[in-house]
């Protein structure tokens, strides 16, 4: 499955380099002015979270009405990690079971899906390096100069 693509309106801020033909009718929420609160159904971790993220988010203007909900998924899926990261620290990595079997402690599946969630969910919203530079654009040093230029007569920009 390919990488989902771009709203136009992030491709306008960012350029058009390969002079592409642009959807006109593309989606194009708005950001969102002020930054959002946190669900009421939300634990103290994910608020926690939710007051570190949604601040940045709203001010680089990725925030939109439709991206609260990710936002809430991510800082939930945050919540249940530190939970289960606390259990495991308590318990360790295996338990007895009833049986007096010893086994993995369940939590430790927990942490597995909940970091696989924080993952995707942090990268569709540009928490990561990669997905904040797909979705802020290259932002990467100038090339340098070329000193070819200079010898066929061009000049130097300095």
């Amino acid at each position: 499955m390919g990488r989902p693509a771009k709203p136009t309106a992030l491709k306008l801020l960012q350029g058009n380099p390969g002079k592409r033909k642009l959807k006109k009718d593309g989606p194009a929420p708005a950001p969102l002015a002020e930054i959002p609160d946190a669900p009421e159904w939300l634990g103290e971790w994910a608020v926690e979270m939710w007051g570190t993220i949604a601040p940045w988010l709203t001010q680089t203007g990725i925030m939109t009405r439709t991206d609260t909900h990710n936002l809430a998924v991510f800082c939930a899926a945050y919540e249940r990690w530190r939970l289960a990261e606390e259990e495991v620290a308590s318990k360790g990595i295996t338990v007895v079971d009833a049986k007096g079997v010893l086994k993995k402690n369940p939590a430790c599946t927990v942490i597995n899906e909940a970091l696989r969630q924080v993952a995707s969910f942090g990268a569709a919203l540009g928490l990561d390096p990669a997905s904040r530079a797909r979705l802020m654009g290259s932002g990467g040093p100038e090339k340098p100069e070329n000193p070819f230029i200079v010898l066929k007569g061009g000049r130097a920009s300095k």
